[in-house]
């Protein structure tokens, strides 16, 4: 599918694909969604601790690459795995301009080197931030209880259905740990509906610029004893 660099409401850029008019970040602004969706309304939850992130759709690393940015400011020391099915190329990720956007120009190497690193194999990038990247679908993935946090950023509803099912966010709930959450841009009904019905606990939270509303999940439940 033809597929093009385009600049965002933030200035920030992002990927277009054309046959699907569908971007990997949102086009009123990547950094400005990746820090609503993901951070503030996410990542924030957590303080001076340990937390295991999971993310759907490692794409482009912005997401990937704010939280290792947010980390250093938190005091986090992060787990973060990564699952893509089809890596950005090389080329592409050239023409990003998240670096210069986030003025992380001391963290160049770092950003370079989240995209560098091998997949299939954990990769230190600090003494806090710990990366595993994996190539593979969606519906492989088998974790039980395993992260405190997932980041839902699967291609749209309209373009990919099949990522937004029963069957998917059971596979979500199933990976987080007990009061783990889920944050995603999207506000769907019928998303909504299909969280809850595996039992997550659902809020309607305002969105990022351009989207009214997104999806905050959490799986309730005592933490079990050791």
């Amino acid at each position: 599918m033809k597929r093009k660099i385009i600049t965002t409401g933030d200035g920030s850029t992002t990927i277009q694909i054309a046959d699907w008019d569908e971007q990997y970040h949102s086009k009123h602004g990547a950094v400005q969604e990746a820090y609503h969706v993901f951070i503030e309304n996410g990542l924030a939850l957590f303080a001076d601790r340990n937390i295991a992130i999971l993310e759907i759709g490692f794409g482009t690393g912005l997401n990937a690459f704010i939280t290792f940015l947010e980390g250093v400011e938190r005091n986090l020391t992060i787990d973060y795995v990564g699952v893509e099915a089809f890596p950005v190329g090389k080329e592409e990720l050239q023409q990003l301009n998240y670096v210069e956007r986030l003025r992380a120009d001391v963290f160049t190497k770092d950003f370079r080197q989240m995209h560098e690193c091998p997949w299939e194999a954990p990769f230190s990038l600090s003494e806090k931030f710990n990366l595993h990247k994996q190539q593979k679908g969606f519906a492989e993935i088998d974790d039980k209880d395993r992260y405190h946090l997932i980041y839902f950023d699967a291609f749209g509803a309209r373009v990919q259905p099949e990522l937004w099912t029963e069957t998917m966010f059971e596979k979500m709930f199933t990976a987080l740990k007990p009061d783990g959450v889920l944050v995603t841009y999207a506000a769907k009904g019928s998303v909504r509906r299909a969280m809850q019905a595996v039992g997550f606990t659902v809020e309607r939270l305002p969105g990022p610029p351009g989207k009214r509303e997104m999806l905050r999940a959490t799986k309730r439940g005592a933490l079990p004893l050791d």
